[in-house]
């Protein structure tokens, strides 16, 4: 149990890497220069916030018992008669609650108040994530994903991805366009820091996947442990790799070009959709959901201009997207260890291997409970914050830039070295991305 405890620890530090420095630099990268340190912030502020309730309440609301939706929060009220035995599988598991609700944020940047996001966090947290985590993760035959439909879920599809981008979706249509979209294009104003945010949530799913192995007392460790970890490894890496060819080759046929910045969101596609099947599929099941999940999502990330939803990072058609299709996908490549051997596998069969449509419905069944709890507990929350200390800063707040009217700061300051200087918060690339007309 030593070494277990040990490979444990290593995974909750790289999922603890996803949300800060990964995330934030992967969002920071892709907004305004003028919106950065925010969007970074909101980020870093959600690890903390997020971090502390889930030791008073969430991880008893999570794991302190049965439930069809949610256990108790005063089970282990403040880690409550949680043994030493218990902390360290605690802390992986509030990794997850903190990169969950950390990714909301991409989809209303450059216009909220750091308050409103900060009221949001708590409540978001103990309302939907800490039920659906219990529905999925706490897997008893009462909880109701896991449990009472059946559905897999590897590491978070329902619980995290989809949970994530449903809320996205309903914040940003409570909350509305920023000011001039979408005929006002915005770009990234910074790939070099979105590309390295890439690499870095890469990395730290490695965590994310292979660390969502459960050790218990009666495990022979040796071989099956060695099978499972190496599978789920092998196939968070070749469906990231599957997904990064299908974004760029749809981005190359819709608009001409594969860009870098096709390139990091075919990487968190593919890592979102492999995240529910890593251990339910073999290498091959794991490319084809990699594939279809990067040229799905490339071309879904286009619909909010068509439906007019502005999910500024395109959290709902990466994330919500990508999850739906790992999730469902489970149904058809789907497959169990063969009898006797040391292979690991799926908890059945799925379509295509011959196990009919059991597996398929429940996932999609999954699927739909996660939608539908995600949408109604941020909707409530949503209009809840909006009628009372409301959401959005003001116009002139936004024109101006973000960082200063929320933290008096400025992430760039370049100055000329000959009395004058460049206004605070303009970076250098912005001047490439004026001479194409986008404000930066």
């Amino acid at each position: 149990m030593d070494g277990y405890n040990a490979f444990m620890l290593v995974a909750t530090l790289l999922v603890l890497m996803m949300t800060t420095p990964a995330l934030a630099l992967f969002y920071g990268g892709m907004t305004r220069s003028k919106s950065v340190l925010n969007m970074m912030m909101m980020s870093y502020v959600a690890m903390a916030i997020v971090g502390i309730v889930w030791v008073l309440w969430g991880y008893s609301m999570v794991f302190g018992g049965d439930g069809t939706f949610f256990a108790s929060p005063f089970t282990n009220f403040g880690l409550n008669d949680l043994g030493y035995d218990g902390y360290t599988f605690m802390m992986f598991q509030l990794t997850f609650a903190v990169i969950t609700t950390a990714l909301i944020s991409g989809a209303i940047a450059d216009r909220v108040k750091f308050s409103a996001w900060v009221v949001f966090v708590p409540l978001w947290a103990t309302l939907s994530y800490f039920p659906l985590a219990h529905m999925v993760f706490s897997c008893t035959d009462d909880s109701l994903i896991c449990g009472v439909i059946g559905a897999q879920d590897y590491a978070g599809g329902t619980a995290v991805h989809i949970n994530a981008g449903v809320a996205g979706l309903v914040l940003a249509l409570v909350v509305g366009k920023r000011l001039g979209w979408p005929k006002d294009k915005t770009r990234p104003h910074n790939l070099t820091l979105t590309m390295l945010g890439a690499a870095l949530l890469w990395v730290g799913w490695y965590g994310f996947n292979v660390g969502s192995l459960i050790f218990v007392d009666d495990f022979d460790a040796s071989d099956q442990f060695l099978a499972e970890t190496g599978l789920t490894f092998a196939n968070t890496t070749l469906a990231t790799m599957a997904a990064i060819i299908g974004w760029l080759l749809v981005e190359k046929v819709l608009h001409g070009k594969a860009t870098t910045l096709g390139a990091a969101s075919g990487i968190v596609a593919g890592l979102v959709a492999i995240t529910p099947a890593a251990g339910a599929v073999n290498i091959v099941g794991a490319l084809a959901i990699g594939l279809v999940a990067g040229a799905v999502c490339a071309w879904a990330v286009s619909l909010k201009f068509k439906l007019g939803f502005d999910d500024s990072l395109d959290v709902v058609g990466v994330h919500l997207v990508g999850g739906i299709i790992g999730t469902v996908m489970i149904g058809l490549v789907s497959v169990t260890a063969p009898a006797g051997s040391n292979v690991a596998g799926g908890a059945v069969d799925g379509l295509f291997y011959g196990g009919g449509l059991e597996s398929l419905v429940a996932q999609v069944l999954g699927v739909l409970v996660a939608i539908a709890w995600s949408g109604i507990a941020t909707l409530v929350i949503a209009l809840a914050i909006k009628f009372t200390i409301g959401w959005r800063v003001s116009d002139e707040a936004e024109i101006d830039g973000i960082d200063l009217a929320e933290h008096g700061e400025s992430a760039y300051d370049l100055h000329t070295g000959i009395g004058g200087g460049v206004k605070s918060g303009v970076v250098a690339g912005a001047t490439g991305a004026a001479r194409e007309g986008v404000k930066a």
